[in-house]
């Protein structure tokens, strides 16, 4: 039996230069397109899209911020929250801390303590409002030192005279302060003094002890008021009831400790009774750093930082709610390591994720920005990133934010309102399949087999015809 073989053509089997160069050529094009193909195989494709938010029902959105208000009190800085839905929530302790800062921002002391919630203040009634012969002393910016280094306790009433609480406590302060001048005589005591000041004619004397509430009672002890390395004045506010006997009980408190005759400096009351509780330590600079955050339901609403009391009144022509951002983002807090790696395969993922970061908004001329409410308009939408098994790797919030100045004629506010689009991205892995990538590694290594294959005929068949052409013009 014979078999018959198909004959392979001559110049298949001829070796040469050209063909020797082409086979290189053709090798290194496999191993450049195996290497991109492989490539293609391990690294992440991507796909967009946008459906409606597939957040459960009653889930809350986190809200991290850390701010700085160079001109708002830690004492009345108060951190708001409410929505469309009738939620309101006014100053959150719980998850928010504040910072005593100067005018520059820096910080000037340990975490101011807020203290826990009182009830309402309790005053005087007004049918035993009587008039009393004023038991205060009249205090103000030429007199006030002097006399705070004279008394081993200085007690003092930081008033206006247009408050609606500074006109109830007058009655019940200056009762207090004759019968405290009566059983503790200033010349012959010199324990205790009670003094007052007008805020609206003494403006830098309230401003040097940093009052934004009247009335603000303050206590100075003698030798503890002022810290001579930075000339901040450390002090406590009183925050309990303001009727005639609460303040009596309360003066006799501070007395106590201390004994008549006494040259001891009243650096610090120990007495540790129940008074202790109604003072806290004054805030020792004007302005407040608040950094925390707080959860909110998945509605339109907003986040309002403002001055709040409930037993103090403000001047609203004097309130600066200039500040500077340095962190205001949604949702749970994404590692940078984790941010790092999903940019690598997202790079445009989480450029708006924190966009109020580092902005200020601070206004300088009190006479043209006074009762000025300063408003951020913020649009939210979410984006989740899906492997391809439905696991969800990364979920962040990412907004757009527009800022305005508002003239307003109550207590001007920083508002931040905040709304979430029904909508959200996702982004969602595409696996790519191992027998696609064995079909296109076969197809480089034929393919390029067959290019090389017709590129070395046409090039040998080339050469023979010339070869051809110049033996018959010999002839």
């Amino acid at each position: 039996m014979k078999f018959w073989m198909r004959k392979i053509p001559r110049d298949l089997t001829e070796a040469s230069l050209s063909g020797a160069g082409l086979s290189i050529v053709a090798a290194f094009a496999m191993i450049f397109l195996f290497g991109m193909e492989l490539n293609s195989y391990l690294s992440l494709s991507t796909s967009t899209s946008v459906v409606v938010d597939k957040s459960p029902d009653g889930e809350f959105l986190r809200i991290d911020f850390n701010m700085s208000f160079p001109a708002l009190s830690c004492e009345f800085a108060s951190v708001d929250v409410s929505d469309v839905l009738g939620t309101n929530r006014l100053n959150i302790t719980k998850t928010v801390r504040k910072f005593s800062i100067d005018s520059n921002l820096r910080p000037t002391g340990p975490e101011f303590l807020s203290g826990p919630t009182t009830n309402a203040v309790k005053h005087d009634d007004d049918d035993g409002l009587e008039d009393y012969a004023e038991g205060s002393v009249v205090l103000n910016g030429h007199n006030f030192d002097k006399v705070a280094h004279e008394y081993d306790i200085m007690v003092v009433n930081f008033y206006a005279p247009w408050c609606y609480w500074s006109n109830r406590l007058k009655p019940a302060w200056e009762k207090a302060a004759m019968i405290i001048r009566q059983r503790h005589d200033p010349e012959a005591d010199g324990r205790i003094l009670l003094g007052k000041v007008d805020c609206t004619e003494h403006v830098e004397l309230c401003r040097r002890h940093h009052v934004q509430g009247y009335p603000s009672i303050r206590v100075f002890r003698k030798g503890s008021d002022v810290k001579s390395d930075h000339g901040h004045h450390e002090h406590e506010s009183y925050y309990g009831d303001r009727d005639t006997d609460s303040l009596v009980e309360f003066m006799e408190s501070l007395i106590k400790p201390i004994p008549l005759g006494s040259q001891a400096l009243a650096l610090e009351d120990k007495s540790g009774n129940k008074t202790a509780n109604l003072k806290r330590p004054a805030p020792s600079a004007g302005g407040c750093r608040i950094e925390g955050f707080v959860r909110v339901k998945k509605v339109p609403g907003n986040l309002i930082v403002s001055a709040r009391s409930g037993s103090h009144s403000f001047d609203a022509s004097k309130m600066n709610m200039s500040h500077v951002i340095y962190h205001f983002s949604f949702g749970k807090r994404i590692l940078p390591r984790v941010m790092s790696d999903v940019k690598k395969i997202i790079p445009y993922l989480g450029a708006s994720h924190d966009r109020l970061s580092g902005r200020s908004y601070v206004t300088q001329d009190e006479a043209s920005n006074a009762n000025v409410t300063i408003e951020h308009y913020i649009q939210v939408v979410k984006t989740e990133v899906r492997s391809s098994n439905e696991h969800t790797l990364v979920e962040e919030y990412e907004y757009t934010a527009h800022s305005s100045l508002v003239q307003s004629p109550n207590i001007p506010v920083a508002k931040f309102h905040f709304e979430l689009s029904p909508m959200q991205v996702l982004i969602t892995e595409n696996p790519r399949s191992f027998s696609h990538f064995i079909t296109n590694v076969c197809a480089i290594i034929g393919g390029i087999f067959t290019v090389a294959g017709i590129l070395d005929s046409i090039l040998h068949n080339t050469v023979r015809l010339m070869k051809k052409v110049e033996l018959g013009k010999n002839i």
